[in-house]
Order: structure tokens, then C-alpha cells, then sequence
């Protein structure tokens, strides 16, 4: 039950957060969650919320924007300071862009030790990732940016993903990133306090609400594509649900009551291709995150988008974005080293 803030003032009620920030960290995640703590501690009129800064050498870190943050901390001081009196009560890992090079022995035997000293262990974006390689994800719920959501499952088929916004599961925080760090922080301080200070900080941050932790990531099928017939919005949700085995037409129209040749028309009339084609460009879609947001193998992208072999795989990738798998990792490689 959460306290009330009488009662939390009375109790010097306090928490410790120390936020480790990975190079190319998302910094509107990072800043939507150091707000909600200092916002909440404003209305409460003390420090509830303490919080510093860390990396693995101490010194600046540069966000994905190329703004450089000043830490206090670096991985050796951390662990010193689980022995002291400001050891921290939630480690939070801020993740970002090209979160597999980031990914070093040293946090993720921090993250262990922090976790085994009972710390509470937090991802913002796509530090999830930094977590479940760390082996503390297997069969728990965890969220990811949707954006890295097939390298993960890919890697990590132990974990439970989910597209929500944030998921907390045995002491481990994860959230998608963006405002949905700030939905995530905000549950925090309803645990830790009242509905009321939740609601003013709502109010001074001119948010309308907290989100729930199962709210959506993307928009609705209906307002991403514009396509309005609920139809076919049920049978692209069921495509998009059988990317690594897909399903064949005849299976589709027996799971939504209709014929063959009905899904044919509906799909020339609302998406101007065929049922298949459509079906081929979000597994080819689905194949180019993997390709440009995790280090697979071709032919372990080639088998998870549901294709029979790797040469199949290619001359499709090809025929679609008029270049090869092989092509486009690279050309990712050279935008990331200029």
C-alpha cells in the first residue's frame, strides 16, 4: 500500500537512484525520467528522490543527440558504494542507439552484482537488452523500444517481451523509452506515495494522465496505415503476429470467415496490392530492423522472417529495396563510423 505523503515526510521516506547512462543513450527517456523525481520532489518540499549520475569510466558520456552529460561515477566507485550508505535503492541502465556495442562485460557484471545485493535493476529504451545479457530476463516480462523487439527476440528467446509501454517484473523496471520512461517513474512514485502527488506532477508537467504499463508503443494499426476496414485490419494484425511461420492465404481467410477471393479484392482495394505481396513487405520490413538493429547471421534473419533460404531471402530483400542484406548491413556500418 502506498503511504501518504504525511507519512512519508514523517518517515524522511528517501530513495537512491543512480542512473547509468551507455554512450548514445536516448536523452529523452533519460531527462522524462529525472524530471518526474524532481518534480516529485518539489511538491514534496524535501529530496525523497536523490540520484546521480554514472558510466564506465566516470567522465562525460554523449547521448544519440550529441549532447555530452558530465557523470560523477564509474563502474569501480558504484561498487564501492554498495557498501556505503548512499548504495543506491534503483540502478537504472539508459540505453539508446547500438545497444550491442555498448553491451561490455563490466556493466553487465554491475548489473548482476547490483541485483544480487538486492537492488531494484531498471532499463530505459533499449537497455533491456544490457539486462537479459546479463541473465536476468529469462522468464520474466521486460519491455524493449518496438523498433529492437525482433533482434531481442531473436537473442534473448528466453525473455517475455512485450510491446507495452513498461513492464516491472521481479525488482527489474523496463521501459520502451521516449515519455514512456516518464509513465514508468511516475508508477514509482504512486508506489512509493499517493495518487494526489502523482496527479500534481501530472499537472506541472501538463501530462494529462499516466499511462498504463500495457498501453500501446506504436498507434493503432487504423491510424498508422489510415486504412479504416476492420476486415483487413484483422488480418494484418494476424500477418504481423506470423512473421517466422507465415500462414497461407487459405489459412488466413479460415481464421477470418472470409474466401480467398474476398481477402484478394479487399486488400487491391484498400492497400492497392495483393494480400500476398503485403504479407511478403512486413516480413522484408521486419528482416531490415534485424538487419540494421542486431548482429544475426543472414541466414538466422533469413529463417526468422519466414523464409526457406537465404538466397530466396536476398533476391526478395533485393527486388524490394534494390539491394542486398549484405549491402544494407554494411552501408549501416559506414553511417555509424562516419
Amino acid at each position: 500500500m502506498a503511504m501518504t505523503e504525511a507519512q512519508s515526510n514523517s518517515a524522511a521516506y528517501r530513495r537512491t537512484v543512480v542512473f547509468y547512462l551507455l554512450p548514445e543513450f536516448t536523452m529523452i527517456a533519460f531527462t522524462s525520467a529525472v524530471e518526474a523525481l524532481r518534480s516529485a520532489n518539489r511538491m514534496l518540499g524535501y529530496d525523497a528522490y536523490n540520484w546521480r549520475l554514472s558510466c564506465e569510466s566516470g567522465g562525460s558520456v554523449s547521448a544519440s543527440n550529441g549532447i555530452e552529460v558530465i557523470t560523477k561515477t564509474s563502474i569501480e566507485e558504484e561498487r564501492k558504494l554498495l557498501s556505503a550508505s548512499s548504495r543506491p535503492t534503483l540502478f537504472l541502465v539508459c540505453g539508446g542507439t547500438n545497444i550491442e556495442n555498448f553491451t561490455t562485460k563490466s556493466v553487465m557484471g554491475l548489473v548482476r552484482e547490483e541485483y544480487a545485493r538486492g537492488i531494484a535493476i531498471g532499463g530505459l529504451c533499449t537497455a533491456a537488452y544490457v539486462i537479459a545479457a546479463a541473465g536476468l530476463l529469462s522468464g520474466k516480462r521486460c519491455a524493449i523500444h518496438w523498433e529492437n523487439m525482433p533482434g531481442f527476440q531473436e537473442k534473448f528467446p528466453k525473455a517475455e517481451v512485450y510491446a507495452d509501454l513498461f513492464e516491472v517484473d521481479s525488482n527489474i523496471y523496463t521501459c520502451a523509452g521516449g515519455t514512456a520512461a516518464l509513465d514508468m517513474m511516475l508508477s514509482l512514485i504512486l508506489e512509493d506515495f499517493s495518487d494526489e502527488l502523482v496527479n500534481r506532477i501530472c499537472e506541472q508537467m501538463l501530462t494529462d494522465r499516466v499511462r498504463a504499463a500495457s498501453d500501446r508503443q506504436r498507434l493503432p494499426l487504423r491510424a498508422r496505415l489510415g486504412v479504416q476496414n476492420a476486415r483487413v485490419l484483422a488480418i494484418i494484425e494476424l500477418m504481423e503476429a506470423n512473421l517466422s511461420e507465415p500462414l497461407s492465404l487459405l489459412e488466413i481467410a479460415n481464421h477470418v470467415g472470409l474466401s480467398r477471393r474476398q481477402i484478394e479484392r479487399l486488400f487491391r482495394h484498400e492497400m492497392g496490392r495483393s494480400p500476398a505481396r503485403y504479407y511478403l513487405e512486413i516480413r522484408l520490413d521486419r528482416a531490415r530492423h534485424l538487419l540494421v538493429q542486431s548482429a544475426l547471421p543472414v541466414v538466422e534473419i533469413a529463417i526468422a522472417c519466414g523464409f526457406v533460404s537465404a538466397s530466396h531471402f536476398s533476391k526478395c530483400y533485393r527486388e524490394l529495396y534494390a539491394k542486398s542484406p549484405q549491402q544494407e548491413r554494411a552501408e549501416r556500418k559506414q553511417l555509424l563510423v562516419a
